[in-house]
C-alpha cells in the first residue's frame, strides 16, 4: 500500500481529482505531456496514469460492465479519437499490447526499447506485417479495409495481429478514426508524424533510466515491480534505471525495490500550500 501522502501526490499529478477533470482534447494533451506516458482506457485496477481516470477525476475508478452507456467512457473514447486526429501525441498499442499515449518527449526513449530498425524488419516482422508495411511505404496512408484488400490478407485475426505487431515495433500508428460510411482506422507510418523523435539515437539503458525518471517525477514513489509491470519490462532492467536515479541523487531507496523522489518533501509542501 502507498502512504496517504503519495496517493494525494498522485491525485494531483495524475489528475485524479474532480477539480482537474479532463474534458477537452487540449486538456488531454496537456495531461499526456505532463505525465509523459499514459494508459488510454484502463481504470484504477491497472497501475500508472490513465486518461480514463483523469476524465473521471476520481482515484478509485472501476469501469462499468456496460461501457457503451457510460458517459465517462464515451468521452474518453471521443477524446482518444480527437487526439489521434490532431497528431500531436503518439498513440498506439505498445507494451504488452496496451493502448498508450506518449508525449513527443518520451517517443525516443520508448523507441530505443521497442523500436525495430529497418535493417531488422525482415528478420523480426511477420510476413503479414511486412506486407502491410510495404503498402504503407508506398501509399503513406491507408484505411484498414483498403490495407486488407491490397495485401490480400483475408484472415481478420492475422491482419489484426500484424497491425498490433507494427504498432508494438513503433513503425505504424493510427492517424484518424472514421465512422462514416463505415467504422475504420486510417493508418500511417509513425516516422511521418514523429521523424525527429524516432531518428534520435538512444541506447537502451539510458532510455530506461529516463523513463524511470519521468515516472518517478509524477508518481512520487514507486513500489517493487510497479514500473516494470506498466512497461512490460523485467524488474532487474527497470531496477538498474531506478538505481541510476539514486546514484545521481534524484531519488532515495528506503527499501529494496522502492524508490522515492529526493525532493518529495519540498513538492508535498508546495502541494499543500
Amino acid at each position: 500500500m502507498l502512504p496517504p501522502e503519495i496517493e494525494a501526490y498522485r491525485d494531483y499529478t495524475w489528475q485524479r481529482e474532480l477539480t482537474q477533470r479532463v474534458e477537452t482534447a487540449p486538456q488531454a494533451e496537456a495531461f499526456i505531456n505532463r505525465v509523459g506516458f499514459s494508459n488510454s482506457l484502463t481504470d484504477a485496477r491497472k497501475p500508472g496514469p490513465s486518461l480514463y481516470v483523469a476524465v473521471c477525476g476520481r482515484r478509485d475508478v472501476t469501469a462499468p460492465r456496460n461501457v457503451q452507456k457510460d458517459p465517462e467512457t464515451s468521452l474518453t473514447w471521443v477524446l482518444k479519437d480527437e487526439i489521434i486526429g490532431r497528431g500531436k501525441m503518439y498513440y498506439g498499442k505498445l507494451a504488452r499490447g496496451r493502448a498508450m499515449f506518449l508525449s513527443p518527449e518520451m517517443v525516443p526513449f520508448f523507441a530505443a526499447i521497442w523500436g525495430v530498425k529497418k535493417s531488422a524488419e525482415k528478420k523480426e516482422l511477420s510476413s503479414a506485417a511486412q506486407a502491410i508495411l510495404k503498402i504503407l511505404r508506398k501509399e503513406y496512408e491507408s484505411a484498414s479495409i483498403d490495407l486488407r484488400k491490397d495485401t490480400g490478407i483475408t484472415d481478420r485475426k492475422i491482419f489484426s495481429q500484424a497491425l498490433d505487431e507494427l504498432q508494438a515495433a513503433m513503425i505504424v500508428i493510427p492517424s484518424e478514426v472514421v465512422y462514416e460510411p463505415k467504422f475504420t482506422y486510417i493508418w500511417t507510418l509513425a516516422e511521418i508524424r514523429f521523424a525527429p523523435q524516432l531518428n534520435t539515437k538512444m541506447d537502451r539503458p539510458t532510455a530506461v533510466h529516463e523513463i524511470a525518471r519521468h515516472f518517478l517525477t509524477n508518481a512520487g514513489m514507486t513500489l517493487p515491480g510497479e514500473l516494470a509491470k506498466i512497461l512490460g519490462l523485467s524488474r532487474p532492467e527497470v531496477g538498474l534505471g531506478n538505481r541510476a536515479l539514486v546514484a545521481e541523487g534524484f531519488a532515495n531507496s528506503p527499501a529494496r525495490g522502492t524508490y522515492v523522489l529526493a525532493d518529495l518533501p519540498v513538492r508535498l509542501t508546495k502541494l499543500n500550500t
